[in-house]
């Protein structure tokens, strides 16, 4: 190591070998000495080595030395000493971290479609790009005892919207996780009374096995009717609702039943003197032409309930066999209707 003041004055030709020599010396180790080279100039690099170990890469600027980097003898490597100094990653294929990357108070851009990889190069999370985003997910760790948390952030209001693939759910553990959508509740014969007018009739039946039948039979020549209410709970979207009827009958005759079903929605100090909506009938379900068998419509078209439908109301329907539609020749027992409704909340309050 060393260094030259890089003038080479006239002289003999021994002197002046040895004097190039020297010069040639410095510049193979870099001007390397614990102060500047009294030949630098402006753009000269030199190699303080007032630290044996981790010399100092210097840059003299014609009044200043700035310090470039450090040599780390022990690691092998480079520190830059300079925040402002970037390294060109686009023609490095695989780069690697020596350490933690620290984003120092910036932010990491990904590109549309474009993914967070698992160390066999295999997506673990990919990024989707909606133009002008003003809302976006925010991951929250936790102290011991207390759960991390996966929000939203941005507006003032914004949900959080999971969303499984094709017909996948999304689970709890290995639990289906329960979701605002199509519910069902069970009106059973039972909860049920018949019209005063064309009313069916209720009927209870003792078989020789099993359970017995409470039913409302409806007749196979004219049209008869029942009725039934139903509170709907607050996460009702107070929409079009279906259903599906499940009858017996205590014939061997294979012939179809049709029902229907119309419904109207009063609110408080509603007038309950109103009219159902249009009544939808289902598709007419064949008896299996064994006595007392079960049978089960298709579930129905939807049903457009009258009035303006919403929270707190009573919802009354009107269940009816649509004779002109089927061709059982007995009584049609039935006993009970499935009925289908959508949520769109997560809960009731």
């Amino acid at each position: 190591m060393a260094q030259h003041d890089m003038n080479i004055a006239n002289q003999g030709f021994p002197a002046f070998r040895t004097d190039l020599n020297n010069a040639l010396t410095a510049i193979n180790t870099m001007h390397s000495g614990s102060s500047r080279p009294s030949g630098a100039s402006a753009g000269t690099m030199w190699l303080d080595t007032t630290s044996a170990s981790s010399p100092t890469i210097k840059f003299f600027d014609g009044t200043d030395d700035i310090s470039f980097a450090t040599i780390d003898y022990s690691a092998n490597t480079v520190n830059f000493l300079d925040s402002t100094v970037s390294t060109e990653l686009v023609n490095d294929t695989s780069p690697q971290l020596g350490g933690n990357l620290d984003t120092n108070s910036h932010n990491i851009l990904i590109d549309d479609a474009h993914f967070i990889g698992d160390e066999s190069g295999n997506e673990q999370i990919i990024f989707q790009t909606t133009g002008s985003a003003v809302n976006e997910v925010e991951i929250t760790n936790a102290a011991t005892g207390n759960g991390p948390i996966i929000g939203s952030s941005g507006e003032t209001n914004v949900d959080l919207n999971l969303n499984p693939k094709g017909t996948g759910v999304l689970k709890s553990g290995s639990s289906a996780v329960k979701i605002a959508g199509k519910e069902t509740i069970w009106i059973p014969a039972l909860a049920m009374y018949p019209n005063t007018t064309n009313g069916a009739e209720a009927a209870q039946v003792e078989l020789s096995n099993g359970p017995e039948i409470k039913s409302l039979d409806f007749d196979k020549d004219s049209d008869e009717f029942a009725q039934f209410a139903v509170a709907f709970p607050k996460s009702w979207n107070a929409g079009t609702v279906t259903f599906q009827a499940f009858f017996t009958a205590t014939s061997t005759n294979t012939g179809t039943t049709a029902w229907g079903l119309s419904g109207v929605a009063l609110a408080d100090n509603g007038d309950l003197n109103t009219a159902f909506g249009t009544q939808v009938v289902a598709t007419a379900k064949a008896h299996s032409g064994t006595s007392n068998d079960l049978d089960v419509s298709a579930e129905s078209g939807a049903v457009t309930i009258a009035g303006s439908p919403g929270d707190n109301e009573y919802v009354f329907f009107q269940v009816s066999r649509d004779v002109s539609a089927d061709d059982l020749t007995a009584d049609a027992r039935l006993l009970g209707i499935k009925l289908f409704y959508t949520t769109d909340s997560a809960n009731d309050a």
